[in-house]
């Protein structure tokens, strides 16, 4: 698909309309569905499905693997006779416009364990328990520590686990065993909790197949520090005796900052790696390929060559850069899976060794429009560039809106814009969106804010900051009306990255 002319729009699931708190996968989700059919899209694009920390950052997730409780639809589990009406009829009345990840994680929570409590009552031999069963033995490798590493973590509080007690902070032979057995009945909630996850979202990406539309998924490349593969796989990643980071990862000093990002995420024991054939990754990508059609990787430099800073560091100042595995990994991953459809985030400073590390795979790089806006030339490089396999947007999650940045933009440099577009300024979202479309760019994607011409107030993330605005917003459908859809729709055809055997296609 990625060396077709496509389309489509990124929104994360918790952003889509719903009332208990957060957007999830019920009933809405699938109404989005029919609105990129109705529009002609054919990638949905989300950000990491993972269970999210305090900060609700999809980039920071307790498991590679697992999926997000708050994620689920309450909606569903009535449909499936594990909850009642009444038990789903209370709504959260605060912001349409802004997650309530608190309320969703309380009223969730209290639901899915009267949910759990109905599955434990069904027969051994129900079909919603053997289906469960199935789930558990297909997915145990990564399911077994993750719901032990999830039954300590409600245990201490949900504390990291660097502060558990020793004895299950370090997990050996003798003390996973200890563990299954004190915490037997909670590690088997939060196997439940995954296993719904996971069959509502397969559930919403059939629907979405069926109607010609393709997930693309996304993959961070390093995992948090507080996580169950950290604390249940040490030897992949380079930490010392007690668990702690030797090395963190991060970006050094550059134009946008005089001190790097340090992200605090543990750096790969590459090794380690090597020596098992990459294993961990090869399962890390065929997990991730059951999850979406197309996978984006986050910081895909980062194979390459990644910046390592000493652990302790306030900034990422005193880093060095450290070799990646390359085409090493991609080749053990390609043996085992096959060709891989990736889309490589190759934002950011990137070198012509990491240019060849992506050519040599022939992965889709990617084009921020925000970003291609320097200099005398406007966006004449993009419009004229005569390689195809590129993604282009005019912004993603980690960028303001359209809006908010063409109204913040240096005024010279907003001249120079509307100057290249021919238009003043009160359409200028949507002369940019056209541009993209029209690009020689075989896939276009677009931000749901830019779609509804939003202003900052709907910025998904600010990177490199921790605050209450991040990861918060949610659109509302009365944002979305006939005009906007036709327009949309109308704008994909007239650019080739929608035909009529794609109609039918979707309606095979």
């Amino acid at each position: 698909m990625l060396q077709e002319r496509v389309s489509g729009v990124l929104l994360h699931p918790t952003s889509l309309p719903g009332p208990h708190g957060v957007g999830d996968l019920g009933v809405d989700a699938y109404r989005f569905v029919d609105f990129l059919s109705r529009t002609r899209q054919r990638l949905w694009q989300v950000l990491p499905l993972g269970p999210t920390g305090r900060g609700h950052s999809p980039y920071s997730c307790q498991s590679a693997f697992a999926g997000n409780p708050l994620m689920i639809s309450l909606e569903r589990l009535r449909e499936d006779g594990l909850l009642t009406g009444t038990e789903v009829e209370e709504v959260d009345r605060s912001n349409p416009f802004r997650a309530n990840f608190s309320w969703a994680y309380w009223y969730k929570g209290s639901r899915l364990r009267l949910a759990y409590e109905r599955f434990r009552a069904l027969p051994d031999r129900s079909p919603l328990k053997m289906e469960h069963e199935r789930f558990c033995y297909q997915h145990n490798r990564w399911l077994d520590p993750f719901a032990q590493f999830m039954a300590l973590k409600n245990r201490f509080g949900d504390t990291s686990w660097l502060d558990w007690d020793p004895e299950f902070a370090c997990p050996d032979e003798l003390g996973w065993a200890n563990t299954m057995h004190a915490f037997f009945d909670e590690a088997n909630y939060q196997k439940f909790v995954q296993f719904i996850f996971f069959r509502q979202w397969y559930a919403l990406k059939a629907y979405a197949n069926e109607r010609g539309i393709r997930i693309v998924g996304d993959i961070p490349i390093y995992v948090s520090l507080d996580s169950a593969d950290v604390w249940g796989e040490r030897a992949i990643f380079a930490l010392n005796e007690k668990g702690f980071p030797k090395e963190v990862g991060g970006v050094p000093p550059d134009y946008f900052s005089q001190t790097g990002q340090l992200w605090g995420n543990p750096v790969y024991n590459w090794e380690y790696l090597k020596s098992t054939g990459y294993h961990w990754w090869i399962e890390r990508f065929r997990h991730n390929l059951s999850l979406a059609d197309i996978i984006r990787v986050d910081h895909f430099r980062g194979f390459e060559a990644y910046w390592s800073v000493p652990y302790g560091e306030t900034t990422a100042v005193n880093g060095q850069w450290r070799k990646g595995p390359a085409e090493a990994l991609f080749f053990a991953v390609e043996k085992a899976l096959g060709p891989i459809p990736i889309i490589a985030e190759d934002l950011g400073m990137i070198t012509p060794e990491v240019i060849a590390l992506r050519e040599r795979f022939a992965f889709p790089g990617m084009k921020i429009m925000h970003f291609s806006f320097e200099g005398q030339n406007g966006f004449n490089h993009l419009f004229y560039d005569h390689d195809k396999n590129y993604v282009i947007y005019p912004g993603n999650h980690d960028n303001d809106t359209t809006l908010s940045w063409f109204l913040t933009l240096p005024s010279s440099d907003r001249e120079k814009l509307l100057a290249y577009f021919r238009c003043d300024g009160r359409d200028v979202v949507w002369e940019m969106i056209r541009f993209a479309m029209a690009s020689n760019y075989n896939t276009a994607l677009f931000a749901m804010q830019d779609l509804l011409d939003l202003g900052v107030e709907a910025r998904m993330n600010l990177p490199g900051t921790i605050n209450d605005k991040n990861w918060m917003w949610r659109f509302a459908w009365s944002q979305i009306d006939e005009t906007l859809m036709e327009k949309l729709s109308c704008m994909t055809v007239l650019y080739r990255r929608w035909s009529a055997k794609d109609g039918a296609k979707s309606a095979m």
